[in-house]
């Protein structure tokens, strides 16, 4: 995770950017973030069938290869179409493998040691996007966006090479299956808590997906702040993740999971909000805290999803989960470029609304001793 992250965030938060300067419109760029969700979705329990069928490693074997394909389509496009089939390969590491390293803390850590696991996980894959997009932004706007990221998608070709050397250090042993399970027979398998979970999660994500690709758009050309100030945000975002996350794990592992996923799911609602009243570097880097927020109590979620699950359908499990929301979340992109030509603050607006919403369903109707 954190050699794959190191090389994709040179380069990934400025994609939207590499795709307006390839000349799609902005209802393009709306189709790609909405594309992104779509397969982010349907990847996800073919991912969790691969790795509890054939293992955490071989499964992770073919998710980095066929990132790295989709890196080479990137680099060559000559149009931004290709994005888009480019899209189809980089998603296989991004949707795929994350039931696998999903399963990964599940299989390797009792349930008192969940939430802190996931919290290393989530550092080890933010680390990198607190170095790597300031580096990328600052290598756009001395070499231009083209170059910039050409040269970002070198680096991430050299580290997937490296990232599957250290895959081969992987040895996990399989939960013992209970028999053949089809997809309705997972899905009947899910608690009930998990599924309420689901479906604030689901009111949670549209909130993120339908401003998430125009973030860095609305920086760079609404508010007139550099790519290299961008890179910046996002260092600052990060860190704050990574600061308030150590905390709030050993809490949670304690105490309880809920109070800390209401106060993710609270700052996913206001973080659009924030951005669309900012006017500058300065009250930009005041909402990008508030984004950093965002993760406190997401290896708090995570554990949940993966205590609740069945041991022998903890990857197809956490897979099914991540289907059923990103298919429900699909519109939200697209909804969202359709809202920015009406102007641009209108979807943040709107977004902000729908995570309160689904902060108010969790938080309604799930109770303390459930999510323990």
């Amino acid at each position: 995770m954190f050699v794959m992250g190191l090389g994709e965030e040179l380069w990934k938060r400025f994609l939207p950017r590499y795709l307006q300067q390839l000349g799609a419109p902005v209802v393009a760029i709306g189709t790609f973030g909405t594309a992104m969700d779509f397969l982010d979705g349907v990847y996800q329990y073919p991912g969790g069938w691969v790795a509890d069928t054939f293992g955490r490693r071989t499964a992770l074997y073919v998710f980095v290869a066929a990132a790295m394909m989709g890196y080479i389509v990137y680099y060559f496009a000559p149009s931004w179409p290709w994005i888009f089939v480019g899209l189809v390969f980089t998603m296989a590491w991004t949707a795929m493998a994350s039931p696998t390293l999903f399963a990964v803390v599940g299989d390797a850590l009792p349930k008192g040691r969940r939430a802190m696991g996931f919290t290393v996980q989530s550092i080890l894959r933010r680390v990198p996007i607190v170095i790597a997009p300031t580096i990328g932004g600052f290598i756009i706007a001395e070499y231009g966006l083209s170059e910039g990221m050409h040269f970002g998608l070198s680096v991430s070709l050299l580290l997937g090479a490296v990232t599957l050397f250290v895959t081969s250090r992987i040895r996990l042993t399989l939960p013992q299956s209970e028999g053949t399970t089809n997809l309705a027979g997972v899905w009947r398998a899910l608690p009930d808590t998990l599924r309420k979970l689901l479906a604030s999660d689901i009111f949670i994500r549209t909130c993120e997906g339908m401003v998430d690709v125009f973030l860095v758009i609305y920086a760079t050309t609404v508010i007139g702040i550099s790519a290299a100030q961008f890179g910046l945000l996002v260092a600052i975002q990060t860190l704050t993740s990574i600061i308030v996350q150590i905390p709030a794990a050993r809490l949670a592992d304690r105490f309880g999971r809920k109070p800390f996923v209401v106060a993710t799911f609270v700052s996913f609602s206001l973080f659009p909000i924030a951005v669309v009243l900012s006017n500058g570097f300065p009250t930009l880097a005041m909402a990008f805290v508030i984004g950093g927020l965002r993760e406190i109590g997401e290896p708090s979620r995570k554990a949940m999803i993966v205590d609740l699950a069945l041991p022998h359908l903890r990857a197809r499990s956490v897979g099914l989960y991540y289907l059923v929301r990103s298919l429900a979340i699909t519109p939200a992109a697209f909804a969202g470029g359709l809202l920015w030509k009406i102007t641009p603050a209108f979807p943040f607006m709107i977004a902000g609304g729908i995570g309160l919403a689904g902060t108010a369903l969790f938080a309604l109707t799930v109770s303390e001793e459930s999510a323990r």
